[in-house]
């Protein structure tokens, strides 16, 4: 009989669009997994290594990513994932902001063989708007371009070294029907607004659905360390490395409907126009639209 360890399904994908609660949910993995008496350490989350990491990718290789055109290196991503997969004795957790997509050989960008589960986190694509443009530094309007762009991806100048790996988002619709309808993994989705507003359900289901035993209890004081409130406040005293060197802030607000008091009647009319079918799908339009 196989020891558990020997099960080669060890990744776990944290999968979101930007600014739909991925972090908040990796601090409290860490104070989950590695529980503490103070707050969680922004700058020392969990491992929950981004999936687009040059650095990952350089040393399962073996050879540099800057020498090798995006193209090559998507060839040879889900090369990384086995091996580190492979390599691992425990649980790995991704964040990850790519679309699903497949190469051109139809092999997933992101194997299913070494695949435990993918956590989904989605959020109202009108609030995403609102705190996607304060991280890029950028207004309202560009950023719903970007979010209506099926070409968009994250880190595609050549005419510069990323510290990332280009990420292909493709619209805010396409990337969430790419993880929830195409992966072909067992997903949870993750509706932000059910991290807010019923927060211990929600994350008690996400801590079970990928196979951890941790009680009520211990799920309630893991909240607690990692609550917006705290991380906002850390990020304020002393930074935060994940942070874009052009935004403000990274913890912002961290509210459900700021869209209200941010957006335009014509951008929340574009915004709908382009995403209706998901937003209805995921409850974020009501019997008027």
């Amino acid at each position: 009989m196989k020891n558990s360890m020997d099960n080669p399904k060890k990744i776990v994908w944290l999968a979101s669009y930007p600014k739909s609660g991925n972090t908040w949910f990796r601090a409290f993995l860490t104070a989950l997994i590695n529980p503490c008496e103070s707050d969680v350490d922004i700058n020392n989350l969990y491992q929950t290594t981004i999936a687009s990491s040059r650095q990952l990718f350089d040393e399962m290789v073996g050879i540099s990513s800057a020498d090798l055109t995006s193209g090559e290196i998507d060839r040879m991503r889900p090369m990384v994932y086995r091996q580190n997969a492979l390599e691992s004795k425990e649980i790995i957790y991704h964040k990850i902001h790519d679309a699903w997509t497949l190469l051109p050989s139809g092999e997933p960008l992101f194997p299913v063989d070494v695949t435990k589960v993918a956590l989904y986190f989605i959020r109202n694509p009108l609030d995403v708007a609102v705190s996607f443009a304060h991280h890029l530094n950028t207004n309202i309007d560009k950023t719903i371009e970007i979010m209506n762009n099926p070409g968009y991806s994250f880190c595609q100048h050549s005419d510069r070294l990323h510290n990332q790996l280009r990420q292909k988002l493709l619209t805010w619709s396409g990337h969430v029907e790419s993880w929830v309808d195409r992966s072909s993994i067992p997903l949870m989705v993750m509706r932000y607004e059910d991290m807010k507003e019923k927060t211990v359900e929600t994350f008690s289901k996400s801590v079970s659905f990928i196979g951890l035993n941790f009680s009520f209890d211990e799920i309630k004081v893991a909240l607690d360390l990692a609550s917006f409130s705290r991380l906002k406040m850390q990020e304020e005293q002393k930074g935060f490395t994940e942070k874009s060197a052009n935004t403000g802030s990274f913890f912002r607000k961290g509210i459900v409907g700021d869209w209200k008091n941010m957006l335009t009647r014509e951008q929340v009319d574009r915004i709908i126009e382009a995403h209706s079918k998901i937003m209805n799908r995921f409850g974020y339009l009501n019997g008027a639209g």
